[in-house]
């Protein structure tokens, strides 16, 4: 065991030779994962311990820092997608097919800038943790299902990866689609957070479908760029496809579970609030109507699967 270990980490040793030289050695990169296994190892902590710290305390009452930091996380969102785009171009890709990366790409006087937004989107990944923190802090622990943990922490492990190994060519795709995704998702939630604007945010019914779009579409060009000659490594477009595959299939679950079986939910509620109209009995009604509402604020307001 001793020896396979140690063969693992001279493997590891001998990996960090590809490793992308404008990236290296920036903060949370550093040539460690070191720095991305604690604040992992932090954010599952506090989603273990944070409920039985707020068990019997009050909810914080947040609401000014939520729009605030989801109007930022927008801000962000933008400069990404724009800065990915144009720094793309500077470097020379003007499609959005094949985007090699190699050792001559590396060598272009604007690689580095391309390398720094890569790093912008990881780091973002580390801020989206408040994301869980709040809804903890606020009481909502029923928000923090499977796909959201799994998302956002490996989203954070995986992108070390990029941007230590391939921060540019091809990986600008999918981050940016995701950036511009996150502007429409992150105005929604910060909108939400003021209550007088909560029932004429009009665009919420399709921030699933948007994150459902943007997987499919990731994935096709993940395969294309397989299928056709691209200098970028397999590994690179392999871990892609697979990943989008995995979060396809849990965002496709939370659909059906969030959207369609609560569509069910609320049409078998209302025949059985009209029978029960009609027979003259009000409990059935009222119970219709207050499963209605639950399940209505369950994706109403602050209470959206926020996951991507």
């Amino acid at each position: 065991m001793a020896q396979l270990a140690a063969n693992m980490y001279d493997q590891y040793l001998e990996s960090l030779k590809g490793a992308d030289p404008h990236s290296r050695d920036w903060l949370l990169i550093d040539n460690s994962p070191t720095g991305v296994i604690i604040l992992t190892a932090l954010y599952l902590a506090f989603i273990k311990f944070g409920p039985r710290f707020m068990k019997n305390r009050e909810p914080f009452k947040l609401q000014n820092f939520m729009v605030f930091y989801n109007l930022g996380l927008v801000a962000l969102s933008v400069y990404m997608v724009l800065e990915m785009w144009f720094s793309m171009k500077a470097v020379g890709v003007t499609t959005m097919g094949c985007a090699p990366y190699n050792d001559e790409t590396r060598k272009h006087p604007g690689a580095r800038r391309v390398a720094a937004v890569m790093w912008w989107y990881f780091f973002s990944k580390a801020i989206e943790f408040i994301d869980t923190i709040l809804m903890v802090l606020r009481k909502k622990e029923a928000q923090i299902t499977f796909l959201h943990v799994f998302h956002h922490a490996s989203m954070f492990n995986i992108w070390w990866w990029v941007v230590l190994f391939i921060p540019g060519g091809c990986s600008w795709f999918g981050s940016c689609l995701n950036s511009l995704v996150h502007v429409f998702m992150y105005s929604y939630y910060g909108l939400a957070a003021i209550p007088s604007l909560r029932g004429k945010l009009w665009w919420k019914k399709y921030l699933t479908k948007m994150q459902l779009i943007q997987f499919v579409i990731t994935f096709i060009h993940t395969n294309y760029v397989i299928v056709t000659p691209c200098d970028f490594p397999f590994w690179g477009k392999g871990v892609l496809g697979i990943y989008m595959v995995i979060m396809f299939t849990l965002f496709s679950n939370f659909y059906i579970q969030s959207y369609l079986k609560t569509k069910e939910r609320k049409e078998k509620a209302a025949k059985e609030n009209g029978a029960s109209r009609e027979n003259g009995v009000h409990t059935k009604a009222t119970n219709g109507l207050s499963n209605g509402y639950s399940n209505h604020s369950l994706t109403n307001g602050n209470h959206h699967e926020k996951s991507s």
